[in-house]
């Protein structure tokens, strides 16, 4: 049987923000810069990993004559320009004003760095002070990041519960085994790209956060939860 959910943690680039298109188009002009073709068969092998992983798959993938540090260089004003167009997810604002009317502590948890969650969240500031807690993949505390649980075991220390009664919501299969091992319930909401295969180890697999089933959960508000409304501690 489920246990009670008293705390919920999303993802944010491809979940919350609509970003994943950004990074596509900058890995699409790198690539084509040595003569490559990025697609779907090298995205996939990306999706949700850490700057320097994902920047480590892309390199390998595509046989690129560049050293990570290069590619991150290289990739970085391109991104900078176009992160700060970033629009929500379909759902995502519904779902988290939702969770916000059922007393629900929410945070996010993302492999963005602080500097790009800046970035991204610059015009949904008001929206993103729903989050008890916003934890970048650049938090000193996190030694590993996704598929390694660190960043979802530090939200859980910081919001103050236990594992088992966190649910987290994640894009990437990556995501998704780092909500398991750190012993948390998790739903996948994939890249219409990706296929259900690929999220073996999700609890449950939806294809929008407009299609969240309230029914499969029992959700157990915290005692003494008010919804927050100043801003998040970043960790």
């Amino acid at each position: 049987m489920t246990h009670s959910i008293s705390h919920v943690i999303f993802d944010m680039d491809g979940l919350l923000l609509d970003t994943e298109p950004f990074y596509t188009e900058a890995h699409e002009m790198l690539a084509a810069r040595y003569g490559k073709v990025f697609d779907w068969t090298v995205k996939k092998k990306m999706i949700g990993l850490p700057a320097h992983a994902s920047a480590r798959a892309m390199i390998d993938a595509l046989e690129l004559p560049l050293s990570v540090e290069q590619y991150l260089e290289m990739r970085a004003p391109l991104l900078e320009a176009l992160f700060p167009k970033a629009e929500p997810m379909p759902g995502a604002v519904g779902l988290t004003r939702r969770f916000e009317g059922m007393s629900i502590p929410q945070a996010v948890a993302t492999s963005s760095t602080r500097h790009h969650y800046d970035l991204k969240t610059i015009r949904h500031g008001e929206w993103f002070r729903i989050f008890s807690i916003v934890l970048t993949g650049d938090n000193p505390g996190i030694k590993k990041g996704k598929p390694a649980p660190d960043i979802f075991l530090l939200a859980a220390r910081m919001l103050g519960v236990s594992t088992e009664h966190c649910l987290v919501l994640e894009d990437s299969p990556a995501g998704i085994e780092a909500a398991r091992e750190a012993g948390m319930y998790a739903v996948a909401v994939p890249d219409p790209n990706m296929p259900d295969s690929d999220y073996g180890r999700a609890h449950q697999v939806i294809r929008s956060l407009e299609d969240f089933d309230f029914a499969s959960w029992r959700f157990n508000p915290p005692s003494g939860f008010a919804a927050a409304t100043t801003t998040p501690s970043l960790g």
